[in-house]
């Protein structure tokens, strides 16, 4: 039978691939990875054949609330296993297309970019700009403009059954805890596998080429809906946040009043007033910090670290573990448990100022301590031997904790 597009079996398997690698959550029909495994052929060849046919109609999304840090709830929209197949086969063929349109400013969402790099590039531009914008867009995938949306990705994309199945993923209704179901007219589901890629190309037309066309005197770093711009006055930074405002509101979006703000950045060489000099950007919080030159001469430079909320959302997952409990377990068992966990810590937050990350081994060292004492008796109610048996630990096991090797050798 003759199909209505040409779709490459090979691409539904890779899809699958890399849905089965990320893992995930089921969607509204309770159906996990191990599951559709069970009978995967059949479910990639029904997937295949209703992609080339047409016929394929997206499910709704289960509409799953998430605290945020800064309080409130985050809706993410999570899709079946089906689904996210389906929408990783047209993301395999969209991005490649995408992918060298979008400006070299933007890092979120992108194959071979980091949030590391825009920290680095933030940091670079903070030494050569003495004013920053620091902003956030509010609830960005919830007030995505589908017509402006489509019209953007018509201009780059001409392949039929992508297009017909984007429209289809941006109006799927969502359903909730409770069964009811509420339909879309605008956004794209956060959490769905092509709504970064959509966003970052609506950002791309709204933001990014809009800057460079019309701002091109000052610099930017986006990383999905979080950004910052640089400034060479206060006067500019007042000049360019009235425009960038008016810019969302014309694209039906709206800048967070809570989240965006101007920030002086001070450091030795710039030492006037001004009541604002910190800002936070990827979990990075950009401030004057005391640093020592080659010499030795210590001085003021404007730097990134780790963030308060950041070290509290640490402490908070390491107090959750009760690793002082588990008295069963030898030092080999913790290190699996938890240093996974610690190590992406250390590579994402010691990339910058890891000094600061000091708090956190310390924090995990007491827990550690404590763990001892409960489970050797002889270390119960000496709390100092406890920590000498700790030092004694780490010395012998240095790979068993990331920071081990920092501290203790």
């Amino acid at each position: 039978m003759t199909k209505s597009f040409e779709i490459p079996k090979a691409l539904v398997w890779e899809a699958y691939q890399r849905v089965k690698a990320n893992g995930g959550s089921p969607g509204v029909d309770q159906e996990s990875i191990d599951r559709f495994e069970r009978r995967l052929g059949d479910n990639l060849y029904v997937i295949w054949n209703r992609l080339c046919s047409g016929s394929y109609l997206p499910p709704p999304v289960k509409g799953v609330p998430i605290a945020k840090k800064s309080g409130g709830v985050r809706l993410l929209g999570v899709p079946t296993v089906t689904d996210r197949v389906a929408q990783t086969v047209v993301k395999l063929v969209l991005e490649p297309i995408l992918e060298p349109v979008f400006h070299p400013n933007s890092y979120g969402y992108r194959p071979g970019r980091s949030a590391l790099d825009a920290v680095a590039m933030v940091r670079r531009r903070c030494w050569e700009y003495d004013w920053v914008i620091e902003f956030d867009i509010k609830g960005l995938f919830d007030n995505i403009d589908h017509a402006l949306l489509m019209r953007a990705v018509r201009k780059h994309c001409r392949i039929p059954w992508v297009l017909l199945y984007i429209e289809r993923w941006l109006t799927a209704p969502m359903k909730m805890a409770d069964g009811t179901r509420v339909e879309r007219a605008r956004g794209t589901p956060q959490g769905g596998v092509v709504s970064p890629l959509l966003a970052n190309l609506f950002l791309h037309y709204a933001f990014d080429r809009w800057m460079s066309e019309y701002l091109g005197s000052v610099r930017f770093c986006r990383y999905a809906d979080d950004g910052v711009i640089h400034c060479k006055s206060q006067a500019q930074a007042e000049y360019v946040l009235r425009r960038v405002a008016e810019r969302f509101r014309a694209c039906g979006l709206e800048l967070h009043p809570g989240k965006t703000r101007i920030v002086y950045c001070r450091d030795i060489n710039r030492p006037a007033a001004y009541p604002v000099v910190q800002f936070t950007f990827l979990g990075y919080t950009f401030r004057p910090r005391k640093a020592v030159d080659k010499y030795g001469r210590v001085y003021v430079n404007f730097a990134p670290a780790v963030s308060r909320e950041a070290l509290r959302a640490m402490r908070q997952t390491i107090r959750s573990w009760h690793l002082q409990l588990m008295c069963d377990k030898q030092i080999d068992d913790l290190s699996r448990m938890f240093n996974p966990v610690l190590r992406g810590w250390g590579n994402y937050y010691g990339r910058f100022h890891g000094s600061a990350m000091d708090a956190i081994w310390k924090h995990l060292d007491a827990y550690l301590v404590r763990w001892l004492q409960r489970k050797y008796k002889s270390l119960a109610r000496h709390k100092t031997r406890a920590w000498e048996a700790l030092r004694r630990l780490a010395n012998a096991h240095p790979g068993a904790f990331v920071h081990w090797k920092l501290r203790y050798t």
